[in-house]
């Protein structure tokens, strides 16, 4: 192992797979993509001579794989495809070019008050149970429509593949995942990549870069992907995890130093390409879950300023019975109003500075009544809106 290379994989006498992380004069620091109970003291370890690679390309369309590529829905080995690099990276600046086209969430909040281009980051941020994943999973079902008239006239300029990252989920949150898309006929144009909360935290970690390069399949050859990261909290806390058993030394929380390198290289990968480099794009929409609505936490504050805004879902609108739970005032798109329909932009019109303006007036309404016209009508009017 003398001259392994950094993230080279490695196979273990049993047959488990492990990456090489820590190079050190005396020792090398393997992280296991498996169980640990068949590795022994004096076991012999082989280099492979490939950094991790996975599977990637058209033939991945309506299957479920694990953060190696290895199918996990039964339906046997995967056909024709070719297999990209995990770590790869993102492209420069003279191979971009600024968000100018719409990506269509289907959902009205969203696509009049927060718009999403095709290429931008956008995250999802809020507290557990509010409906982050609803908004990500209806964005995956609502392209039924515009890809059905792609698929059927092969227009890959508006056909937008789904990829989606299950980090640290439940299996049977998965499965539930799986059929939902599945009866909604979404399989066809989606991939599901899961590594579940009983994977090992190294899968956990490595499954949103096997995820990407999925998605950078589409980018590259000039067509259009959306890849979701379910939940990213999770990976950080699987890297923590990963850093300190090879006694990396612990930052803020615990975290090493370079887990705001750890979102950033993933996050850069999503990009509109230049028209010379086929102008594919990879829109990502990364989640993140906060503590009782601490935006300012170590993870949140990292992946904020990386993206190109967020949305932001809070737990009080949610119960209120408004879904999507999102709060308008704290939730921003950075490029989206460049890419969004001449149409909505009318229709939108002056809506957001009303909402601002209801949630100003609407704390003084419930106090008294002796409000002039004008003011009157702000609560009526933002209620309905």
């Amino acid at each position: 192992l003398n001259e392994i290379q950094a993230g080279e994989m490695v196979e273990f006498a049993s047959g488990v797979k492990g990456i090489a992380l820590n190079l050190e004069n005396e020792n090398v620091g393997i992280v296991i993509f498996g169980s640990d109970t068949a590795i022994k003291e004096g076991d012999l370890v082989k280099r492979t001579g490939s950094i991790v690679d996975v599977p990637a390309g058209k033939a991945m369309l309506g299957r479920v794989v694990d953060a190696l590529g290895v199918p996990i829905d039964g339906r046997g080995a995967l056909s024709d495809h070719e297999r990209r690099r995990v770590e790869v990276k993102a492209p420069g600046i003279i191979e971009r070019q600024s968000v100018h086209e719409p990506m269509q969430t289907g959902l009205k909040a969203v696509d009049s008050l927060v718009p999403i281009g095709r290429g931008q980051r956008e995250l999802i941020i809020g507290d557990r149970q509010t409906g982050k994943t609803a908004i990500a999973i209806d964005t995956i079902l609502n392209q039924k429509q515009i890809n059905s008239r792609g698929l059927e006239h092969t227009f890959e300029s508006e056909t937008l593949y789904c990829v989606y990252v299950a980090i640290g989920q439940k299996r049977s949150t998965v499965a539930q995942l799986v059929q939902i898309l599945s009866e909604a006929n979404a399989l066809e144009y989606s991939i599901l990549v899961a590594a579940t909360a009983s994977d090992p935290a190294p899968l956990q970690f490595l499954a949103p870069y096997s995820g990407c390069a999925m998605g950078e399949y589409f980018r590259d050859n000039g067509m259009h992907a959306l890849i979701i990261y379910d939940d990213l909290s999770k990976q950080a806390v699987a890297y923590r995890q990963m850093s300190l058993l090879l006694r990396r030394p612990p930052g803020r929380e615990a975290f090493p130093g370079d887990v705001f390198y750890l979102h950033s290289r993933l996050l850069e990968r999503a990009a509109k390409r230049s028209d010379q480099t086929g102008a594919g794009s990879l829109t990502a929409l990364p989640v993140i879950e906060t503590q009782a609505g601490d935006v300012s936490a170590y993870i949140p504050t990292n992946v904020i300023p990386i993206t190109d805004g967020q949305i932001c879902s809070e737990t009080e609108l949610f119960y209120r019975g408004i879904r999507p739970a999102i709060n308008v005032g704290l939730s921003v798109s950075r490029v989206g109003s460049a890419a969004q329909l001449k149409a909505m932009k009318q229709v939108r019109g002056s809506s957001k500075l009303e909402l601002a303006q209801y949630r100003e007036v609407a704390a003084l309404a419930q106090f008294g009544s002796d409000l002039d016209a004008v003011t009157q009508a702000l609560p009526h009017r933002g209620a309905r809106l």
